[in-house]
């Protein structure tokens, strides 16, 4: 095993081009837009785990500097009774948190990375074709006439991946989970929240999520219940379209909601959420998927970027300890798919209970405070506590030792 390719840049390009280079095995990331091109607008979390991961490759102190911590989520009722909070990491997880960033300034410090550990990534190279050389080899084929030829192909090219497709034709396809995200930023609050937390509030028809930057900055977004809208529809709506939408939904609520909309301009970005709970097959002769390709999310876990990450270096692992595809490929997917697919199941559930009804909610109000008090210690330990040991070796499942 000496050179991988990776299709797509992205978080899980990048991760695992720089895990697979601690492994000591060569990456080149191919990406098909002819610049730098992620979603600008859009913010995310890397939570504690995906922070730890990056920590495993020495990686996470870039994100750590272009980013900032959020040790605590405060709850309210649509009402604008406080719920209760707890800390955005578990009991288990250590030194690091959870940090804030932009989907963009993510993507540019891991690439900027990569490229300071001799990492190659070329750009314009829009993959067309795969096929198996008769030596076992693989060799990607691109829009601009070039190859490209290595031991194992990575698809790591995101929710609409054309590898998922290469590997199972009949893969399933993003689903939509009725809402969409929207994002926007202001510095005219009356009265931004708290600094080093996030205010969540269960709106009356859709949820609201906000921070303070280090600057002064109110970052907020909201999961909007929405019939599904094509990129080009959702790209012609105008922020102050996305304005007025979403103070109609926080119209009945008394939560500082609607107050922060008001305030922000035209900083405001909504994309179409979808999700992909499970993928059946995983791999296929030198070919594997790993992030969104494999597994997406419903952003309402905010752990996508996280479950990339990791997947990246776990993969790293599995193809440095048993070199070759097939049983590096079957122990990675060992390792992975119970997990993601949890977080995943969990995440839609978490959308589709974006709106619930008066009964649903007054439960909530009554229920939420005793288990935030219960739980104390904050997330799930299964969830952020996840840790990935490098030096430990990794073995062969029991499926492909019994071949």
């Amino acid at each position: 095993m000496t050179t991988a390719l990776i299709i797509g840049g992205g978080i899980a390009g990048t991760v695992t081009a720089m895990a697979l280079r601690k492994a000591g095995i060569d990456a080149v990331v191919y990406e098909a837009y002819p610049t730098d091109a992620t979603d600008a607008g859009a913010f995310l979390v890397v939570a504690a785990n995906g922070l730890e991961a990056l920590r495993t490759i020495d990686a996470h102190g870039p994100v750590l500097e272009n980013s900032f911590p959020a040790d605590r989520v405060d709850f309210i009722s649509n009402t604008g009774k406080r719920l209760g909070d707890r800390p955005t990491s578990g009991s288990g997880d250590g030194g690091l948190g959870s940090v804030t960033l932009k989907r963009a300034t993510l993507a540019r410090v891991l690439r900027e990375e990569a490229l300071r550990r001799g990492v190659r990534i070329e750009h314009g190279k829009r993959l067309l074709a795969v096929h198996t050389s008769p030596d076992g080899r693989i060799v990607g084929s691109f829009a601009d006439g070039g190859r490209a030829v290595g031991d194992v192909l990575i698809g790591a090219d995101g929710i609409h991946s054309l590898i998922r497709r290469l590997i199972d034709a009949g893969a399933p396809r993003p689903r939509y989970t009725g809402q969409h995200t929207v994002c926007g930023y202001t510095r005219d609050a009356d009265s931004p929240p708290a600094p080093d937390s996030y205010t969540m509030i269960f709106g009356k028809q859709a949820f609201f999520g906000c921070t303070t930057a280090p600057d002064g900055e109110v970052w907020w977004f909201c999961n909007a219940p929405a019939e599904e809208m094509s990129r080009a529809e959702l790209a012609a709506v105008t922020a102050e379209q996305w304005r007025e939408r979403l103070l109609t939904l926080f119209a009945e609520d008394n939560t500082p909601a609607a107050d922060l909309v008001r305030a922000t301009g035209d900083s405001i970005v909504a994309t179409a959420a979808y999700d992909i709970v499970s993928t059946p097959t995983w791999s296929e002769e030198g070919m594997v998927i790993v992030g969104d390709a494999a597994h997406a999310c419903a952003p309402n876990a905010a752990q996508g970027a996280s479950m990339a990450i990791e997947d990246g270096v776990v993969l790293a692992k599995c193809l440095r300890d048993l070199r070759s595809p097939r049983p590096a490929f079957a122990a990675y997917e060992a390792l992975r798919r119970e997990r993601v697919e949890k977080v995943a199941a969990a995440s839609a559930g978490m959308a589709r209970r974006t709106a619930p009804g008066p009964v649903a909610r007054a439960l909530r109000d009554v229920t939420m405070p005793r288990k935030l008090d219960r739980a104390g210690g904050g997330a799930p330990d299964w969830l952020t506590g996840y840790r990935i040991d490098w030096d430990e070796p990794v073995a062969g499942t029991t499926a492909h030792r019994r071949r």
